[in-house]
């Protein structure tokens, strides 16, 4: 039996992850939620070269190890956590303390300086500060927060690393789109979930609050969010949909339904990641298919020093705003919007609680 193997965790969520997960896959994954978790980061470009970050880290007699992946990632001994978290270099926004896996998501969006982008739920601002990373700080980065505690972690994040090009706002994502119609060039939406893959065996309370019940309540979410971003998103733009859950109603399931609400407006694009822990999306679960194209999805299955991960880039080829469909937008909303030209600027209504 596969609980005795990870006893803290529900054994419902277990059996699911049987049916998610490979048969040759499954034991590492298991192992994931026991193994230490790993001390990682990426260098922050907009303060510092990646040279100068690991000299001064190496000056304090931490010794980063570039993890073999396709991102300029660092690993840290573990037992140098907290000396690491205490230094300049992470107090000053030069290194920033994230998983690799989070950061696939801002360079499958490929955004280029000068573009303008939305990052939906962006706390705490990791995802925020590597696309900005990534513009060269050219451009502009609306980061929007609902949640006002983590709102203001955001804002401090996002001074702290230099990303002088994206503003935060306290706003429910799910209304942003009534806003700003179809003004992004690229949309990130890291939504959330149920954290099924930050679950830790050694953690009960990790997942005391997980069930079925929990999952709709998240996919409901999730649906709501997707459905403003594709809105937010210019034709021709690009959308990336991640969560860290593995159950396909919060990953295939939702960008399933947003393609039968606009089968030919939207398109899944194929991602390139070259790592060994990577799948392709679900086409199928508990009996109720997908659409092929969701094998273009990619799942990060955990292990060692990634975290489980789901990832999704779609290409709008057409404006969705007046296309009558069922959704949380009436007909009457939808006919009454009007997208804004390329040098429109985000109202004031959405600017208010922005730094």
């Amino acid at each position: 039996m596969i609980d005795s193997r990870v006893p803290g965790l529900p054994p419902e969520f277990l059996e699911r992850l049987q049916a998610i997960v490979a048969a040759d896959d499954l034991p590492g994954v298991l192992d994931s939620f026991a193994a230490p978790a790993a001390t990682t980061f990426r260098v922050n470009s907009l303060k510092a070269l990646e040279a100068r970050v690991l000299a001064e880290l190496a000056d304090v007699g931490i010794e980063a190890q570039r993890l073999p992946v396709s991102i300029p990632a660092f690993r840290v001994p573990g037992a140098q956590r907290r000396r690491f978290t205490e230094t300049e270099a992470v107090t000053h926004g030069r290194a920033y303390l994230q998983n690799p896996s989070s950061m696939f998501p801002p360079l499958v969006l490929e955004p280029g300086p000068g573009h303008e982008v939305l990052d939906l739920a962006a706390a705490p601002g990791g995802k925020t500060l590597h696309l900005a990373a990534l513009m060269g700080n050219q451009g502009r980065i609306g980061a929007v927060e609902a949640v006002k505690s983590r709102f203001f972690k955001l804002r401090e994040n996002l001074k702290r690393g230099g990303a002088s090009i994206s503003r935060a706002y306290l706003r429910d994502g799910t209304r942003v789109w009534r806003k700003t119609p179809e003004r992004f060039d690229r949309v990130l939406l890291d939504a959330p979930c149920s954290s099924e893959a930050r679950f830790r065996a050694d953690d009960p309370q990790s997942a005391g609050y997980w069930g079925p019940r929990k999952i709709r309540e998240m996919r409901r979410k999730q649906e709501r969010l997707l459905y403003s971003a594709i809105q937010c998103l210019k034709p021709g733009g690009v959308l990336v949909y991640c969560t860290c859950s593995f159950a396909p109603e919060e990953n295939e399931q939702v960008v399933d339904r947003l393609l039968a609400r606009f089968p030919e407006q939207l398109q899944i694009e194929a991602i390139s990641l070259d790592i060994p822990n990577r799948r392709n999306g679900l086409t199928s679960w508990h009996g109720k298919s997908y659409g092929a194209e969701l094998a273009k999805a990619v799942r990060i299955l955990p292990d060692d020093v990634m975290s489980g991960f789901f990832i999704c880039r779609l290409r709008k080829t057409a404006s969705t705003l007046k296309v009558r469909e069922y959704g949380s937008a009436t007909p009457a909303d939808i006919g009454i919007v009007r997208a804004h030209d390329d040098v429109a600027p985000i109202k004031p209504s959405l600017r208010k609680g922005a730094r």
